[in-house]
């Protein structure tokens, strides 16, 4: 029971720091906010995360990590028909786009500049989805039903239509119907690949 308490506790520090960094990022939030939104002391931080800069990679690692995001386009991606993958992979990825990876205060740790070890999972999770597409664009490609041209510029085209919905979102709070916008870019994605 006392192993599962303190498991819960590590818990509850992690959702709060969370919160926090992500708003104001690691050098506007002192241990003692973190102690105050979590009813803990200094001592619980460093037991847990061993310091203030451990419980942010440790957020870090957490937020950032787009695993569970990963694992669903390849479920979609790696279905019998290209054609259905492909669109199955642009409705997971505006459907399901972990958002709270890039919140701004992520990325954020001693300065203005971007913190290397957080833009060097985001960036390698990215690099796993745009492989991840381009297999699936090089497949239809393969078969005839796209044109022939360098797959990874066409994924990046498909990927940049699809970022702009997220990140429009994310920095700006606009807001978009993404199953619409979804079906219009399948459409127009295989149009001009025809």
């Amino acid at each position: 029971m006392q192993a599962q308490d303190q498991g819960a506790t590590a818990e509850r520090i992690l959702e709060s720091a969370s919160k926090l960094f992500s708003e104001k990022g690691f050098s506007n939030v002192s241990v003692r906010d973190i102690c105050r939104e979590t009813g803990t002391t200094p001592p619980v931080i460093y037991y847990y995360f061993g310091s203030k800069k451990g419980l942010f990679d440790a957020v870090a690692r957490k937020q950032i990590s787009m695993s569970a995001f990963i694992q669903k386009l390849s479920a979609v991606s790696s279905r019998g028909d290209p054609r259905k993958s492909l669109e199955a992979f642009i409705g997971t990825y505006l459907g399901s786009f972990p958002e709270h990876a890039f919140y701004p205060g992520l990325y954020l740790r001693d300065s203005a500049s971007l913190d290397k070890q957080s833009a060097r999972i985001v960036s390698e999770d990215l690099e796993r989805v745009t492989e991840m597409a381009t297999k699936l664009v090089g497949r239809l490609m393969a078969e005839g039903r796209l044109r022939e041209a360098d797959p990874s510029m066409a994924v990046d085209c498909l990927l940049g239509m699809l970022n702009r919905v997220i990140f429009q979102h994310i920095h700006f709070a606009r807001s978009a119907d993404r199953q619409a916008y979804g079906r219009f870019v399948t459409d127009f994605f295989f149009r001009a690949m025809k």
